[in-house]
């Protein structure tokens, strides 16, 4: 063996080992935890390479608390979104149109009417939903739906007011449409979440045919987009692109898929989402104002068909990289981050609804990076469609087989 070869293997080596070291800035508890295989085992669909180490099937965890799932209630009609209101009982949307209340105990109310008519075909209907920062007083409640138009159909955001009955929505209005329409029924996007300002967040998807995918580029368009704007749909002052020719001033961050899950950090305040890949390549994503997050141009998935897409590159300057990829996918969709102290293990932990995989999954994030990953009730057999905390303490999760689930400390 020559000396240059051993050389190369030596180095080799040395680089391994580095990458197998816990990251410094990890916490002891996340570097003690992080030590099992990667939960995924099966082929990658692409021989795409990460970018950088710990980017993709990072080390397993396993949560030490004995906790539960406990089915509250089996009879939801394909429910998309699910939120706490003030009274710690659970507001949740149904795909067809309707919204119904829960109390934590799994007793659901009558479907609850007023609500403008959506498009309930393919991946459209009642959406992603969020009460009023000052519900108690206001009883305003806010949501995301696809909206049947003359030139289409479109991501709608609507708000109206909780009658004191609880029967009906009150004076509903749309107040953003995510133009333009489009006549397809993929990818609507439809998460939304209330800012520490009282602002909306609202994710759009590109619609996923190959004529409206480049959207997801174009400033001009409002798909394939984050998006910020007031309670009453005007863009908040401030946004990144306020001010730019040709550019739309509620727009928040571009360059998106199909965003499903979007959460702020309870302690950096920093926003997260979560996006579908195609075949291979979803993604997690830190938003930051103003950044372009690649799609189509950049990924780590190919075609359905198994073509390549575009160029068939993963990294480009100016385009972000995403925190954590999945190939294969899990079909991430509404995520939540835990701060309750019910279970300090799983304390600022991101918890990710996933559709195809029929699991959660649980991630350790320690200074923006994914240092653990754990999947749970993968034996439920179930497409969790979203998860959010309650005011307990507990995880509440919704599948489209109609189940309520509570996740919480045996």
């Amino acid at each position: 063996m020559t000396k240059s070869v051993l050389l190369i293997l030596a180095g080799a080596a040395f680089a391994f080992a580095s990458c197998q070291k816990k990251p410094a800035e990890t916490s002891d508890a996340a570097q003690a935890d992080s030590t099992g295989a990667p939960v995924e085992t099966q082929k990658a669909n692409s021989d795409y390479k990460p970018a950088f180490p710990g980017q993709t099937r990072i080390g397993s965890v396993k949560s030490a608390t004995p906790y539960e799932g406990k089915v509250l209630n089996s009879d939801l009609k394909n429910p998309w979104g699910i939120t706490s209101l003030p009274d710690g009982r659970l507001i949740i949307t149904e795909k067809a149109g309707t919204m119904r209340i829960a109390t934590t105990a799994g007793v659901v109310s009558a479907p609850i009417t007023g609500i403008p008519t959506v498009d309930p075909d393919g991946q459209g209907g009642l959406l992603g939903i969020r009460v009023d920062p000052d519900f108690a007083q206001n009883r305003m409640v806010y949501w995301v739906f696809s909206e049947p138009r003359p030139d289409g159909n479109l991501t709608s955001v609507a708000k109206g007011k909780l009658s004191a009955d609880e029967k009906k929505i009150e004076g509903a209005t749309v107040i953003y449409r995510a133009t333009p329409a489009y006549a397809g029924n993929l990818h609507y996007g439809g998460r939304i979440l209330f800012d520490k300002n009282n602002n909306l967040i609202i994710s759009t998807g590109e619609r996923s045919d190959t004529v409206t995918r480049p959207q997801a580029q174009h400033l001009n368009s409002a798909l394939g987009k984050v998006l910020r704007i007031t309670k009453d749909g005007k863009p908040v002052a401030g946004n990144p692109f306020e001010g730019k020719a040709g550019a739309r001033p509620e727009l928040y961050s571009y360059g998106h898929r199909n965003v499903q899950g979007l959460a702020f950090h309870p302690v950096t305040g920093d926003l997260w989402e979560v996006e579908f890949g195609p075949r291979g390549g979803d993604e997690l994503n830190r938003i930051e104002p103003g950044k372009n997050y690649g799609w189509p141009t950049i990924t780590y998935g190919i075609e359905y068909s198994g073509k390549k897409i575009g160029d068939s590159i993963q990294v480009k300057e100016g385009m972000e990289q995403p925190v954590y990829y999945w190939d294969p996918v899990v079909s991430p969709s509404g995520i939540t981050f835990y701060s309750s102290d019910s279970i300090p293990e799983w304390k600022n932990n991101l918890f990710i609804g996933g559709l195809s995989s029929m699991h959660i999954a649980r991630l350790v994030i320690e200074n923006n990076k994914v240092v653990g990953e754990e999947r749970l009730l993968s034996s439920e057999g179930q497409r969790f469609r979203d998860v959010t905390e309650g005011k307990d303490g507990a995880l509440y999760a919704v599948t489209d087989q109609g189940r309520l689930y509570r996740i919480y400390k045996k």
